[in-house]
């Protein structure tokens, strides 16, 4: 009986696990991985350390600690390799890779500032489009994050269509700092190097090729602002 339950225990505990793993984000699945890779280490240290060989059971208990202690990340994105393009709002801060189009984020403001939006679960995400749904450009700039990473999340979080019109913007002109940011290019540009970076990124963006129409229109003004100082 006792090893009837055991079973039935461990069963259940495996489909709840392959369950959580079909929705879950990914970056909780690699952070899982982490954690239970050093944990496995950890417990072949001990196994060591139980048999004095330390020799080999310092090593093992480091590369434990390393793992325990790992953060995962969104791989494939640069937000600080030069090749990264940035776009601020109030609230938010995220970064399209030149080289593999992914988008990564932070929120900047609100109840869930510092945190990736990586890290934040279906239901976080909801909850940050309800709290910078009057900022349209926040508002904007999330939505382009949340088309990457979930193809059907208006139906998920019930959005009505209508909530699209309106709202307020925080941001004035584009300053050419900003416009660099935006491009990922570094201050003095060539006008060379500014329309092949536009050009670049006009291929992973535009709306026709199921792009953001707000990424769009940052680049393109980002060209504008560059582009005037050449003329």
């Amino acid at each position: 009986m006792i090893y009837f339950l055991a079973g039935f225990l461990l069963f259940a505990g495996l489909i709840f696990l392959l369950r959580w793993a079909a929705y879950a984000n990914p970056q909780d699945l690699a952070m899982l991985a982490y954690r239970v890779a050093g944990l496995l280490l950890l417990l072949g240290a001990g196994f060591l350390v139980a048999r004095r060989q330390w020799m080999f059971a310092v090593p093992v208990m480091v590369m434990a600690w390393t793992l325990l202690r790992r953060k995962a990340s969104r791989a494939g994105a640069d937000r600080d390799g030069g090749r990264g393009s940035t776009v601020r709002t109030a609230a938010l801060e995220m970064t399209l890779d030149h080289d593999t189009g992914i988008i990564i984020g932070q929120v900047l403001a609100g109840q869930f500032e510092g945190r990736e939006l990586d890290s934040l679960s279906e239901a976080d995400l909801c909850r940050l489009w309800q709290e910078v749904e009057s900022d349209r450009e926040s508002r904007d700039l999330l939505e382009a994050y949340l088309d990457g990473r979930r193809a059907d999340w208006r139906e998920s979080f019930n959005i009505d269509p209508t909530a699209r019109e309106g709202g307020t913007t925080n941001s004035g002109p584009m300053s050419q700092e900003e416009a660099y940011q935006v491009l990922g290019l570094a201050a003095g540009a060539s006008e060379a190097e500014i329309v092949h970076a536009h050009r670049r990124l006009m291929k992973r963006v535009h709306p026709d090729h199921g792009g953001s129409t707000f990424l769009a229109a940052k680049i393109n003004a980002a060209k504008s602002v560059l582009l005037r100082n050449h003329d």
